[in-house]
């Protein structure tokens, strides 16, 4: 696979990550507008809190590693930013490294987790008695998106070109837009 088509895949991931996780918002908008209106009409909606839940959960997971690449997520950039350029790579280098080894194992742990719900046939706890992996499953695909984003920044900055997160930042500086140092 060439490299273009390799970073149109990626990027395509991520991207659908991001609009799985805003399709997951815009669902809890609805459902809590249809218990709140259903409530003034007498309507029950069974299980709603369960589904918001799910949906909550995966909402945060499912937009990990679009909101990585974007320089969306808490970093300390700032201190990077203080750094020479040699300075500055290694630490990057250093940072998401870490990062891919935390991030490898919680997607490791997280993915065994949803695989032993499935195998001893976990039923959700709430008033909608689904197999549990279900909901569970966006969990791990997040994280296992979110790893392989982090993975993708870090051979970035080991070929020495700035990361994804960082021409981001840049973009909206140059833009104006200094919002995420208030």
């Amino acid at each position: 696979m060439s490299p273009s088509v390799a970073r149109r895949a990626l990027d395509l991931l991520y991207t659908a990550s991001g609009a799985l996780a805003a399709i997951c918002l815009a669902a809890i908008c609805a459902l809590m507008l249809a218990q709140a209106f259903g409530r003034g009409a007498g309507i029950l909606i069974r299980g709603a809190d369960d589904i918001v839940a799910w949906l909550t959960a995966a909402c945060a997971f499912l937009a990990l590693g679009h909101t990585f690449r974007k320089g969306e997520l808490v970093r300390v950039g700032l201190w990077l930013d203080m750094l020479g350029t040699r300075a500055r790579w290694w630490m990057e280098v250093v940072s998401l490294s870490v990062t891919l080894a935390f991030v490898g194992y919680m997607a490791w742990a997280v993915t065994r987790f949803v695989y032993e719900s499935w195998r001893f046939g976990e039923v959700a706890q709430g008033l909608i008695k689904i197999p549990i992996w279900i909901p569970q499953v966006s969990f791990g695909v997040g994280i296992v998106i979110f790893f392989i984003a982090v993975a993708d920044e870090l051979v970035t900055v080991l070929q020495g070109r700035k990361p994804a997160y960082q021409l981001a930042e840049e973009q909206r500086r140059a833009a104006g837009d200094f919002s995420e140092t208030v």
